[in-house]
């Protein structure tokens, strides 16, 4: 353990001379990559650090990060973590974290440290153990929102519906409802109520026997052609607006001044689909 932790510290010392830092304020950058190294000692004394590259190394522990808050960009694949809980939730400016080809086993745990950082965009998980959980990509879309690029692939659109239904079914019920103009029974998912707008159910007409497509006698499904123009119309939205001329309103000084009962205001509604 002793000789690791020299190993690493004498890896820092040679970075800070290569790149002529003269104060550890000055250290913005650390590439410690591909040098074997077992442990870090603490870099809590480069407040400043934003960009550490420590890949194709043998991590398993990532404690020497826990006071770097300036973190922007983060190197941390080909290691061999096993678990990340309370390492990395503090770093609340990370744009880019790179995670892959590691040991880590636990979906939720890993992306429950990851959820503090509404700046990440960039996030590689993928040759991990938890990567091959079937619902392993939308799940992580679903919580993490901010990702724009999740393992070296674009997130979609379609994506976050799909992860939004598939991690949140009430709240997609909801939304559905609200585009839809529908009011959906949370209590029970899938079941839609009609909107409150509609004064009356639509009424749909029964295809008469013997009058399906194909049927020689009949070239529409309807023996009479309204019927279907009806049908068609009445499976639309209903949709209504109200308006009133407030060029007959009253105003609060002619209120004032006249003694007289004010007549009902007129509204025009209209309804159609």
């Amino acid at each position: 353990m002793a000789a690791a932790a020299t190993a690493g510290a004498q890896a820092i010392e040679n970075q800070l001379k290569i790149c002529g830092y003269k104060s550890n304020m000055d250290v913005t950058a650390l590439y410690l990559a591909r040098q074997g190294l077992g442990s870090i000692p603490s870099l809590s004394q480069f407040r400043r650090l934003k960009y550490l590259w420590i890949n194709n190394n043998k991590i398993q522990d990532l404690t020497f990060l826990i006071k770097n808050y300036c973190l922007t960009e983060l190197y941390l694949n080909n290691n061999e973590l096993t678990d990340i809980s309370g390492a990395l939730k503090h770093l609340c400016s990370l744009q880019i974290l790179f995670l892959h080809n590691n040991e880590l086993k636990k979906l939720g745990k890993t992306v429950k440290e990851l959820k503090g950082m509404r700046s990440l965009q960039t996030l590689n998980l993928f040759q991990n153990p938890l990567a091959y959980d079937p619902d392993y990509r939308l799940y992580v879309i679903y919580f993490l929102p901010s990702v724009q690029l999740l393992d070296r692939k674009l997130v979609t659109q379609r994506e976050r519906e799909s992860a939004l239904h598939l991690c949140n079914p009430k709240r997609a019920w909801i939304m559905q409802s609200i585009a839809f103009g529908t009011r959906v029974d949370t209590s029970s998912p899938g079941t839609t109520v009609g909107s409150s707008r509609c004064t009356q159910p639509a009424t749909r007409l029964i295809m008469p026997s013997g009058c399906e497509f194909g049927n020689n006698t009949n070239k529409v499904p309807f023996e009479n052609p309204e019927d279907a123009v009806l049908v068609r119309a009445t499976t639309r939205s209903l949709m209504e607006y109200s308006s009133v001329d407030w060029s007959k309103v009253a105003t609060c000084q002619e209120r004032r001044l006249k003694n007289e009962a004010e007549e009902p205001l007129q509204k025009l509604t209209v309804q159609f689909r």
